[in-house]
């Protein structure tokens, strides 16, 4: 148990390290050792838990990615159709919360590897919800799941990656999850201003 706490400490104090620095510095310039030191951790104990900077960078961001899936996972689960807005505001709480780590992955450092993880976990998690929910529903989709899944979780990047870089949030997440739950219920043709196509 002592020895769990050790390395959970250990890891934790790589993990702030790593952010730290890239926000700084940017992922190319770090070095092992710019992350050691920062961390206060001895070199072969980084290399006792990772290979490089990059299996680090993977691992922040698989459990960014598990943290974000505990979070979404009830308010996916409370609605048969889904569409209620709340997997959204529970997504912007969490980047609220952990703001500078969803920064350097959404800006694509460590070669876009990090968002790239990040992109495709989110589309496979979301193709899989609304192929259930047809199925839950008995209705046919009409695009293609993994095609929707794409396109949504690229507008929740963008959006994401929008809302974090600002110092100060742009808007409350409250009406950016409002307007967002129009825009899939509606459609661009309607959020642009236009009743119906000519």
């Amino acid at each position: 148990m002592a020895e769990d706490r050790r390395i959970r400490k250990t890891r934790r104090a790589l993990r702030d390290a790593l952010v730290e620095l890239v926000l700084e510095k940017g992922f190319t310039a770090l070095s092992v050792e710019d992350i050691t030191q920062r961390a206060d951790v001895a070199r072969a104990t980084f290399y006792s838990h990772f290979r490089d900077k990059d299996e680090l960078f993977a691992r922040v961001t698989r459990d960014l990615l598990d943290e974000l899936d505990e979070r979404l996972r009830p308010a996916v689960a409370e609605s048969a159709v889904g569409f209620t807005g709340k997997p959204v505001l529970q997504m912007l709480a969490h980047a609220r919360e952990e703001r500078d780590l969803y920064r350097i992955v959404l800006r694509g450092e460590g070669d876009g590897k990090p968002l790239r993880m990040f992109t495709e976990a989110c589309a496979r998690v979301a193709a899989a919800e609304f192929r259930g929910r047809s199925e839950r529903n008995a209705v046919e989709p009409r695009i293609d799941a993994g095609l929707l899944a794409r396109a949504w979780v690229g507008e929740q990047v963008a959006v994401l990656q929008w809302w974090v870089e600002h110092e100060v949030e742009p808007m409350p997440a409250e009406e950016v999850v409002r307007m967002l739950l129009d825009l899939a219920l509606r459609g661009r043709y309607w959020a642009t201003g236009f009743d119906r196509p000519a």
